[in-house]
């Protein structure tokens, strides 16, 4: 079965932020945030210091995945340079979402950058309180906030265009499961993609269905299930919470709006990326063809459209290109 990991991290050098402060390498792939919490960052014989995409490519390789969908968040620090540059290099492997702080001054100029030079057809949002915007902001809606809205204007001359949201869980101020319903009634031609399967609790499936349910009307919506093991606290294969949430998500949303992948490098260092690879299989939520579109299948459909693939493959960085 093929199969695209659909949240991947590379990390050419760590430069995580969030409410914790600035995150420091200490080697063995262990990392500090400035508060003193240390965490393992990269699982051993991955690196010690970085995530590179020939280090990727091996794991995907040894796992059999085809493809992957490379995302930017604050615990690593944005690598969108070196996802660019990993896109040009295996187009056939990669396609990659960039981020911005909308909160900085050049924000606008920075979205035009990625999107108008490099050729990037997908933006991500990590926003959580407890590992993004919402850790170093103040309280904004995605929905409603005038910087944002900036963004997404612009956004909206690119039909197609992905937009990937983390939000954290319900006890965050960063937790707007009701905004990705509004925006994608705003913006029908764009793509919405929502990490983590809104952050789920097998003990609470109400909360998850509320939230499914205000996205069921729109096609434009799907949602991803990585790390959603180290969300609910599994470490037993298969993952029986998991499953409970993953089977309502395909009751509310069907098999078409979901897809798989990992967040990994961070977490594959408590569930093995093999266990994290091949669960839903183990399992009998899907059947072989709805498997294939939740392994594959949406993942291609939704982040590698060709136009996407073929704007980053023909973009060319002015930067350099003019200093050349």
């Amino acid at each position: 079965m093929k199969k695209i990991d659909g949240h991947l991290h590379l990390v050419r050098s760590v430069a995580g932020l969030n409410g914790k402060g600035r995150m420091t390498p200490l080697g063995n792939g262990q990392t500090i945030w400035d508060d003193g919490t240390l965490i393992k960052l990269i699982p051993d014989g991955w690196g010690d210091d970085d995530f590179l995409a020939e280090s990727a490519l091996q794991v995907m390789d040894e796992n059999g995945i085809d493809k992957a969908v490379l995302l930017q968040g604050s615990l690593n620090g944005y690598q969108n340079y070196y996802s660019y540059q990993t896109v040009k290099k295996y187009p056939d492997k990669f396609i990659a979402a960039f981020s911005v702080d909308p909160f900085a001054d050049n924000a606008m100029k920075i979205v035009q950058r990625h999107v108008e030079d490099l050729g990037f057809r997908a933006i991500k949002f990590e926003i959580s309180q407890g590992g993004g915007l919402h850790g170093y902001h103040q309280p904004f809606r995605l929905d409603t906030t005038p910087t944002l809205g900036k963004i997404f204007h612009f956004l909206a001359d690119y039909p197609g265009f992905v937009v990937t949201v983390d939000y954290g869980d319900y006890t965050q101020f960063s937790y707007e499961p009701e905004a990705i319903a509004n925006l994608a009634q705003r913006y029908p031609k764009l793509d919405f993609v929502v990490c983590h399967l809104s952050f789920p609790n097998a003990d609470h499936l109400d909360r998850l269905e509320n939230a499914l349910q205000q996205w069921q009307p729109f096609a434009n919506i799907s949602t991803e299930i990585s790390a959603i093991q180290d969300i609910e606290g599994e470490t037993e294969f298969p993952f029986p919470r998991c499953q409970k949430d993953v089977a309502l998500a395909k009751e509310v949303l069907g098999a078409k709006r979901i897809f798989w992948g990992t967040d990994s490098p961070w977490s594959s260092t408590f569930n093995s990326y093999h266990d994290l690879s091949t669960w839903l299989e183990a399992t009998d939520i899907f059947d072989q063809s709805e498997l294939e579109d939740v392994m594959y299948n949406n993942a291609e459909r939704i982040y590698f459209k060709p136009d996407h693939i073929q704007a980053m493959q023909e973009s060319e960085d002015p930067v350099f290109k003019n200093n050349n």
